[in-house]
């Protein structure tokens, strides 16, 4: 059966749209999505959700500021970073990509010399860039966040601070993996007090996460890739934790899709270190996640779907009904949901 990306819309009203988080982070609600049906709790709440022996899997990515604005000639380009290439070169999306070719130098703004040379160009808008510095991001760049988040004067010192998690500890996210921002230092004490394990992996979350799906027959839509690691000590450590009979709860969409690209048939964990392009949908088995934690997603977008793929289409609308009628808040922001499997 064909999947539409009408498959996967619903309307939310704009007032539903966070546009700063919780306080205290752990204060946020959380929607239980059970099998048979819907609780309303708050974050807070987790460690009497788990149990001891499940192994909670977060994403450690640091956020970068990877928004910058450069200019050819009187032409005004918005450069979004995506991924540094092995040779030091940058992979970026850009607003007016059509404009630029290869060989262009791009000057960029608020960094005396700083400039880029475009070394080719994608045809979706994407650009591979060469910096004359190397800490481009750091001298020019913000915090790129996600439009719906109003901010007409650019990203505030409090931003800084909110969209950046807990765990954050390896730099390269264009975008915060958002399920890890509801974490506070009491509610990891709370969390190991119950005997839940914790693990971090990493994924760098790219500029990729911001393209909507435009193609009506979603199977089609092809992600960015991204760059992930999960050591062999988190790897053996998440095993040994499901061996032992614990669940392994994926802390945001971003931590599920790592795992996922990383677990053979039987549902283990191998190590890995490289690019990932896996687009979960509705008619996949989970191999290695149990339990998911995850914010409120877009309609029609990617993460929507990864959503609806582990806990059922149906549930996930239902939940999704629930949680606009009842005033939960949407998007990066936002509050989060736990969901068990469909």
């Amino acid at each position: 059966m064909t999947l539409r990306a009408a498959d996967f819309d619903f309307e939310l009203p704009s007032d539903r749209i966070a546009q700063h988080p919780a306080r205290p982070r752990d204060a946020a609600r959380l929607l239980h999505v059970l099998h048979d049906g819907l609780a309303d709790r708050i974050v807070r709440d987790l460690p009497a959700l788990l149990r001891a022996g499940d192994v909670l899997v977060a994403n450690d990515t640091r956020v970068i500021p990877a928004q910058l604005t450069a200019r050819r000639g009187a032409a005004r380009i918005g450069i979004t970073l995506d991924q540094p290439r092995p040779d030091g070169a940058w992979h970026a999306l850009a607003r007016n990509a059509r404009r630029l070719r290869a060989g262009d130098v791009l000057k960029v703004e608020g960094a005396g010399d700083l400039t880029a040379e475009v070394l080719s160009r994608d045809p979706d808008g994407g650009v591979t860039l060469r910096f004359n510095q190397a800490d481009a991001p750091h001298r020019a760049g913000a915090l790129a966040l996600p439009p719906y988040i109003r901010r007409p004067a650019g990203p505030t010192e409090a931003d800084s601070a909110d969209y950046q998690t807990i765990f954050a500890a390896h730099e390269g996210a264009v975008a915060a993996p958002t399920a890890g921002l509801h974490f506070t230092p009491a509610l990891l004490a709370a969390l190991d007090a119950q005997g839940v394990r914790r693990v971090t992996v990493t994924l760098h979350v790219g500029a990729g996460t911001f393209l909507p799906v435009r193609e009506d027959d979603v199977s089609q839509h092809r992600i960015h890739a991204e760059r992930g690691e999960i050591t062999p000590v988190a790897a053996a450590a998440i095993n040994a934790a499901r061996q032992a009979g614990g669940r392994v709860v994926a802390v945001g969409t971003t931590s599920a899709r790592l795992l996922e690209s990383a677990a053979d048939d039987a549902g283990t964990i191998h190590p890995f270190a490289g690019n990932t392009e896996l687009f979960v949908l509705p008619g996949r088995r989970f191999r290695a996640v149990d339990v998911l934690m995850t914010n409120f997603h877009l309609p029609r977008s990617t993460l929507f779907m990864l959503v609806c793929a582990f806990a059922g289409t149906l549930r996930v609308r239902a939940a999704y009904a629930h949680a606009v009628a009842t005033g939960y808040r949407f998007y990066s922001y936002g509050d989060a949901c736990l969901l068990e499997p469909g």
